[in-house]
């Protein structure tokens, strides 16, 4: 049964994430980065990730950007725009990063028999923090200098780069708790084997550690926001 359950999730995951490629290739994001960003959502949120790109990804086609107004927490608003929504895409735009840098170095390790200390989980915890830090980087360096140019700030690429890492570190490490907490109970207590990178099991493992990154990130960029350090979006 939780073969037939994980093959279902990560085979509703895939074709969430193509329905929603498709429709960012017909209908483009105003900030190109998200037209990666909700693809990327939909493979470990399945339906609830198209859901939330409907909801408040797409739900207008107008440029949020142009309409950007302070609010009185020192951070923005885009239109009338819930924070919450706003803190939910910025949540989902860095999550989408460290998903991708988490997915990037599971077969990483996989191929080439890393352990440290002995441990398979430690080197995956190691390679995939590595990863998931650069790519979140990256993903919150195209976001800032494009939203930044908008609002009519000239921002240089390393000083978007600096801003990133302000902006993203605290969200990510956030992210990475709620993720690698799951994994530890996966490997240590809810398998007497614990399933390998090869089997559909240990993806859908993956997508409950995503989801449960993102929901434990969103407590950390809402503080982010609050606190000016980052953007809502």
């Amino acid at each position: 049964m939780l073969t037939f359950i994980s093959y279902l999730a990560v085979i509703l995951g895939i074709l969430s994430a193509l329905y929603i490629l498709i429709d960012v290739i017909k209908n483009p994001q105003s900030m190109g980065i998200m037209n990666i960003v909700w693809p990327i959502n939909g493979l470990y949120l399945g339906p609830l990730g198209i859901y939330a790109y409907w909801k408040i990804g797409r739900a207008k086609q107008t440029d949020h950007h142009d309409n950007v107004a302070e609010n009185s927490d020192g951070g923005e608003m885009h239109g009338d725009k819930p924070r919450w929504q706003g803190v939910f895409v910025s949540t989902s735009h860095c999550s989408s990063g460290c998903a991708f840098g988490d997915a990037v170095g599971v077969p990483i390790v996989a191929m080439t028999g890393l352990t440290i200390a002995g441990s398979v989980l430690f080197s995956h915890y190691t390679v995939e923090f590595i990863l998931a830090y650069l790519f979140g980087i990256f993903f919150q360096v195209f976001s800032i200098v494009p939203m930044s140019r908008k609002m009519g700030h000239e921002i240089s690429w390393k000083k978007g780069l600096i801003k990133a890492i302000k902006a993203d570190t605290f969200a990510l490490i956030a992210f990475e708790v709620g993720m690698f907490g799951w994994m530890a109970i996966v490997h240590f207590y809810l398998f007497t084997e614990p399933p390998k990178p090869d089997t559909m099991t240990y993806w859908f493992m993956m997508q409950i550690a995503m989801i449960l990154g993102t929901a434990s990130s969103f407590p950390a960029n809402w503080l982010l926001v609050q606190k000016g350090i980052k953007h809502s979006m």
